[in-house]
């Protein structure tokens, strides 16, 4: 998996010690890419500094090709954001005391309805319902208030907006007019993109999301 570290979208400074640290544990299920930012080092856990400005990041994950891409607005952790039944991990180690939490980051869960082969019928709609949810840690969860879809045919050469529409909290269908199986023969890629009530933001690219029969 290859990792960006997060950063300031104005810059490409490396992050740097402050009295303030941030966990997160981030899980996108579609692409199977599981990373947690934690308060220590070992396996599969990172930990970060940022600086102690509050300021908007990019952070960006790549798994099996699928690549993910979160803008946040990140503000100063306070010991409220590590209630006493959730601690930093940092805490429980005695690595770092300081105060930390989730980054407010959208991850993506998909319904993509397909049979038992993984494949949808060509040449006709298929419905995928997207679902944005975040990390139960965060004291104020925001709600996805926009979600945007394209799709690709030739392997992301060429991309073409589909019909998306609300279906409940956070929840949003997406419906694609699938060619023929010879029209998409490297499978339906997906891009999805959405927006939260607090202006963060979640870019997620498919290569191949499914394949036609």
């Amino acid at each position: 998996m290859a990792l960006d570290t997060a950063k300031e979208t104005d810059t490409m400074s490396t992050p740097v010690t402050s009295a303030r640290r941030r966990r997160g544990a981030l899980m996108a299920l579609a692409a199977a890419a599981v990373l947690a930012l934690a308060g220590c080092k070992g396996g599969d856990l990172v930990s970060y500094d940022l600086p102690a400005k509050s300021a908007r990041y990019t952070f960006q994950t790549r798994t099996n090709d699928v690549t993910t891409v979160w803008q946040y607005d990140s503000a100063t952790a306070t010991k409220d954001d590590a209630p006493e039944q959730n601690p930093c991990i940092g805490e429980l180690v005695g690595s770092n005391q300081a105060a930390c939490r989730p980054e407010p980051l959208i991850f993506l869960r998909y319904d993509f309805g397909l049979a038992l082969d993984n494949t949808a019928k060509a040449g006709e709609k298929h419905e995928v319902t997207v679902v944005g949810y975040y990390q139960p840690r965060l004291t104020a969860l925001p709600e996805v208030t926009s979600l945007k879809a394209e799709t690709t045919f030739d392997g992301g050469r060429t991309w073409q907006p589909a019909a998306t529409k609300a279906a409940g909290k956070n929840t949003f269908t997406t419906t694609i007019s699938n060619p023929r199986r010879e029209k998409a023969a490297e499978g339906v890629g997906l891009r999805i993109s959405a927006t939260d009530s607090q202006g963060n933001t979640v870019r997620q690219t498919i290569p191949t999301a499914y394949t036609l029969r």
